[in-house]
């Protein structure tokens, strides 16, 4: 059983808010599409989702991998339980009153249930897929080079969760090829996104690490 101090329990509380508001945002706000290069579209959910991912880095580093697993553990029951309010909300009457927001909610919020499927399955693997592989590397290369194992980490979990989301959803509707130029580059603009976001992960490490810890992730 792990112990903490009142202040790191503290800590670990709103690090695991941060965690499950990043996921939310990405899940919901992620259906909103920007212009990007070359004439392609990015989904706003590349700002906020990359977080998910450095957090369980982050709290594997300060707090270990019981802790880090029970965080995706959180989060898929948190998605799983807003999937299920979402279709229980979209099942009952509308108000006459309400009537004029009813296409547009149902819109957002009536996501079908092959990809509420698909976001399911992506998040849970490739989450802990980036807990074991963040851990592999620590192992490999001790406790320094932070941005390093967590760069490779993510790298590969990224990719599990940009295959396996776009599979289950799209497999079928998009042509094969589509379908891999969309993997390839949602994958790319995630990894760059967390590659970015690095400082804040030390910024997190640096917050959630007591004052008597002296050691600290090193570049």
């Amino acid at each position: 059983m792990i112990q903490l101090t009142e202040p790191r329990f503290k800590k670990l509380v709103i690090a695991l808010a941060i965690y499950l508001a990043s996921l939310f945002a990405a899940n919901t706000l992620g259906l909103k599409l920007m212009p990007f290069l070359f004439g392609s579209h990015l989904s706003v959910g590349v700002f906020s989702f990359p977080v998910v991912f450095l957090m369980t880095d982050v709290i594997g580093e300060v707090y270990g991998k019981r802790i880090a697993k029970f965080f995706v553990l959180a989060g898929f029951i948190s998605t799983a339980l807003f999937i299920a309010y979402s279709f229980l909300s979209l099942a009952m009457p509308w108000s006459l009153d309400g009537e004029w927001a009813r296409a547009g909610y149902n819109q957002i919020f009536g996501i079908s249930v092959r990809i509420a499927i698909a976001s399911l399955f992506a998040f849970i693997i490739a989450e802990y897929q980036d807990v074991i592989s963040f851990f592999f590397f620590r192992k490999k290369l001790g406790t320094r080079f932070f941005w390093l194992r967590s760069l490779l980490s993510n790298i590969w979990s990224q990719l599990l969760d940009s295959t396996i989301f776009m599979v289950i959803a799209f497999a079928g509707i998009y042509p094969t090829a589509t379908l891999i130029n969309i993997i390839i580059s949602w994958w790319l603009f995630k990894v760059a996104m967390g590659t970015l976001y690095t400082p804040l992960s030390y910024l997190g490490i640096y917050f959630l690490k007591d004052k008597n810890e002296h050691q600290s992730a090193t570049t």
